[in-house]
Formats: C-alpha cells, structure tokens, sequence
C-alpha cells in the first residue's frame, strides 16, 4: 500500500509534525516559503496539503495543479479557522476537501476577546501608556464595571457560547443575536436572542463579533447601526476584519456616537502604517493574537493534521467548511455502510456497465444509519460516479459532478425498526439491484443482486458467472479452475425466479487472468464471464 504523503506549507507548531510523522504509512514533505511554481508542482505530488495565513490558494493556483493528469489532491488543511486564502468554490469543483481547526483554538479565541473587553473597560492600555511614559493620571482613565451591563454576542457558535459562560460568570446580562438561529433562548435560557442584529445593537452596552466574513456579515456594524446604538457602546471585534465598518466606527468615535472599541482583526492585514486605529485615542489595537498561545498553536497544529490524515484513510471528514452541511461524522458502524456501499458498487460492476447508469437510488433501512442516510447516500453516489469518469470526484463535488453526468441520484429512507439494510437500485442499460448489510461481526455482506439471493463478504480476487440453471455447472467451472491451477476460496450460488439464469458469485486465491476468463466463457451454458479486484 503506497503511504499517504501529506505536505506542509507553511510555518507549523513542530507537534503536528511530530504526529503526523508518528503514523504509519504517512510520508510527512515540510517545504515553507514555495513560490507559486514550486507550490502547484509540490501539491501536484501530494495526498494533502496543511496550511495557515501565508500560502494562498486562489483559483488560478488550484486548477493549475489539477492541470497535472497525475495530480491526486484531496485535502486541504487550514490550521486556524479563516479560510479566506483559500478558493473555495474551485477547491470544491475539484473535489478537494477544505477544513479548518476552529474548535482547537475556541478556548484561547475567547478569552482574548474576553481580555479586550476588561481591558476596553477599565483603560488599560492607555493608562499604561501613560504611566510608561513617566505620567500618572488616574482622573482621565475612569472605566467602567462589567457587572450588571448587557453584552451582546453576535455569533452563538463555539467561541460565541465560550464568551457568554464567561460573561455570566462576571455578572453580566447576555443577549445573542445568530443569523442560524431561530430559537428565543440559548444556553439552556441563559441567553436571550434577538431576531435581528438591529434588536441587538439597541439594547447593549457592549458588542462583541464572533461570526464569519460573509457577504451577509460584511460592514455588519456601520453607520446605521451606530445611529442606533447606546453613545457609551464598546465594540469587540476579535472575529474578522470588515465585519465593523472601519471607516464608520472611526466617525462614530469621533461622534461621540461610540466610546470605544478593542480591535484584533483588520479588513486589510496589516492595516496600513497610517490607519486610523493606530492612534485613535479611544481604539485598542492587537496584531491578530486570537489564537496566539502556546496551548492555542499546538492544538490547531494537531487537530488539522489529524483531521487531513482522518479524512485522507477515509474515516470520515470534520471539520469541513465546502461539505455543503453533511454531517460527516460517522460512528463506526455507519462506516462500515460506507464499506459496504463501494463494495456493492464494485461487484455490480460485473453485472453490468456503470458508465451507462442515469438514475441511482439508495435505500437505507435500520436504526445503524438513522440520521446520517443523506452522507452515506454521497458516498454510494461517490462509489458510482468514480466508475463513469476519469475526473476527480469526492464526497465534495459528488452532486455537482452527477449533475454535469446526467445522473439523477435519491435516497430513500426506509423504517428504523427493520433490520439495518442498505438497497441500491441502478437504472442505466437495464434496471439492477443489490442488496448488503453489516452483521454484528462488522463485515460487508452481499445478500441479494437481481432477485438472487447470496450471502458472500466480497472481497478479494473475485469472478460474477452469469449461466443456465442446470444441474453440473458448478462441477464444469470448478474443473476449468482446476485445470488452470486457481484455488476457489469461496462460492455462492444465486437462483434465478424468472430468466432462467443462475449466478455465481466466485472468490478466487490469485487474480483472474484474461485466458482463465476466456476459458470460463467458453463453457456451454455460460452467458457472461466478469472479474474485479475488491
């Protein structure tokens, strides 16, 4: 088995090094610092890729490397949480993953917003400004106390509610405001939340963003809202940059209509040498620190190896931001459906031409795949579509990819209280089912293809025989292997209730040869030979 080759490209904390390099059959390649040229030809090589802020991915770059026919990218890694440096939509049509590690730095993300906004409160760096410059003036740095003051959170994700806990804890009121959100309460009623950002923005004495830049949260805080907003407001934005218009709150500060803000992240980084935050009196500024601690910056570095690497074995993907909100994390007997599906897939490929299918249907029945059906439905699609084209297809572009095919693909979800079955039926040249399951022992079982009934794990070298059914066929293929010197591992037999025709289903010790499939074809009352590799 060739080893999974995994690059990184850019400046990581040495502990995601060390656990990628701890894996078996994992080829680590460190290269910081590629120009473009070298990084399409690297990335050309490579399983995955693990980056942070200062390799950029943009369209041109990415359909530059699958511009190499040998090009095998699957993976993107972004060890941090923003993505902007990578082309998503082109990342995607390519059917290569993107995730980040945003859960890996929630903990210190918060707290630094949470540092901003005590330090906003009570003058701290300005006072110690002062002070280091040889002054002492307590009269102008009076704060203001946290408790008893609402805060308002924009965001009620991960960092969002690591905010909130901390909050509560100081006394504060806390009131949310997610655009994802339709409940009136979060955090058990802990937290009550606005239908609109504008309902949020008129009641608060502090704000703080923990959203993503979107073209819905682009200039979310601007000249409009200020006009709304207490005159005593503080602003927090240690989220990204753009989400408070820049330029509106400089106007709303020198109005009078905010009384200040603690800015981590910039529309443009870094903000130019003589942007208005660098000396507004009323502005506290730091260089993009979020996820700046030790703890913060080995966490991220594991999490986004381990996940590529998770993603890349095939064991399943989160943290994904382009998995068009699949939940992609299965539990291991759910993983093992996804086996079966591909073996299913690949064995009905002796039946007949998967390059010729139009219509897929998937049917999962048992409590095993209760509310994951749609994920392993893609991965079935997936097993499919990787038989009709040489393009790259993946669980990311999967759907896309039956579009521009002129594959209709459905899933049916059958009763949780029937035994756990998986049915896919293929409508191409002819219409075809199969149909497998996972016993306790947690292998991949073929029960029935056509309407003939099996019971074989396939794997392995195997052989699907399509011939009369009549007494002495076994006998006269078990003498042509005989003859050719090919040990049968196992056989099963399925009966057929109409056409007349048996299958047989054959696990071979050695793969099958172009003369052993003739030989088998050549057998009177044989009507079709096929073999595949499982």
């Amino acid at each position: 088995m060739k080893p999974i080759k995994i690059l990184i490209a850019d400046k990581l904390a040495p502990e995601g090094a060390a656990f990628l390099e701890s894996q078996a059959e994992v080829e680590v390649l460190s290269q910081t610092g590629l120009s473009e040229d070298d990084l399409v030809s690297a990335l050309s090589n490579v399983d995955g890729v693990i980056v942070r802020s200062a390799v950029k991915l943009p369209e041109e770059t990415l359909k530059r490397v699958f511009a190499n026919p040998e090009a095998k990218l699957r993976g993107i890694a972004r060890a941090g949480v923003g993505v902007d440096n990578i082309h998503l939509p082109t990342a995607t049509s390519l059917g290569v993953a993107v995730m980040n590690s945003a859960s890996a730095s929630t903990i210190t993300t918060a707290e630094h917003a949470f540092a901003l906004m005590i330090s906003l409160a009570r003058n701290i760096s300005s006072s110690n400004a002062i002070f280091r410059g040889g002054g002492w003036d307590r009269g102008s740095f009076v704060g203001v106390q946290l408790a008893g003051r609402t805060l308002g959170i924009v965001g009620m994700g991960r960092i969002g509610q690591a905010m909130a806990r901390r909050a509560l804890v100081f006394g504060m009121e806390v009131i949310g405001f997610d655009p994802f959100m339709k409940e009136p309460t979060a955090m058990d009623g802990q937290v009550q939340m606005m239908q609109s950002f504008d309902d949020l923005i008129e009641k608060v004495d502090i704000v703080t963003f923990h959203v993503p830049r979107t073209e819905q949260t682009t200039g979310m805080l601007s000249t409009q809202q200020f006009t709304k907003c207490k005159n005593d407001l503080l602003v927090i934005n240690a989220a990204r940059g753009g989400i408070v218009d820049e330029e509106a709150l400089i106007a709303a500060l020198d109005a009078g209509q905010c009384a200040g803000a603690a800015i981590d992240v910039y529309l443009s980084e870094p903000p130019a040498e003589d942007h208005p935050f660098r000396t507004h009196p009323k502005v506290l500024c730091t260089p993009h620190l979020g996820a700046s601690t030790v703890e913060a910056q080995e966490a991220v570095a594991v999490n986004a190896c381990a996940s590529l690497l998770q993603y890349l074995r095939g064991e399943g993907l989160e943290s994904a931001v382009n998995a068009g909100g699949l939940d992609l994390e299965l539990s291991n007997r759910q993983k093992q459906f996804v086996e079966l599906s591909s073996r299913m897939i690949t064995l009905l490929g002796t039946v007949t031409n998967l390059g010729k299918t139009k219509e897929v249907v998937v049917e999962l029945r048992g409590l095993a795949t209760v509310g994951k059906t749609d994920t392993i439905a893609r991965y079935t699609l997936v097993a499919l579509l990787q038989h009709c084209t040489d393009e790259p297809v993946s669980i990311i572009n999967v759907t896309a990819m039956a579009r521009e095919l002129g594959v209709t693909a459905s899933t049916v979800v059958g009763s949780p209280d029937a035994i756990d079955k998986l049915t896919i039926t293929i409508d191409g040249e002819q219409q075809h089912v199969i149909e497998g399951t996972v016993h306790a022992d947690g292998m991949p079982r073929i029960t029935n293809i056509d309407g003939r009934g099996f019971d074989m794990v396939p794997s392995g070298h195997m052989i699907a025989l399509f011939n009369n059914d009549t007494p002495g066929m076994v006998g006269k293929v078990g003498s042509v292997l005989g003859e050719s010197s090919v040990n049968i591992d196992e056989m099963v037999i399925g009966h057929g209730d109409n056409d007349g025709l048996a299958m047989m289903v054959i696990k071979l010790g050695t793969p099958a040869t172009g003369d052993l499939l003739a030989s088998l074809a050549a057998i009177d009352g044989i009507s079709k030979v096929a073999s595949t590799e499982i």
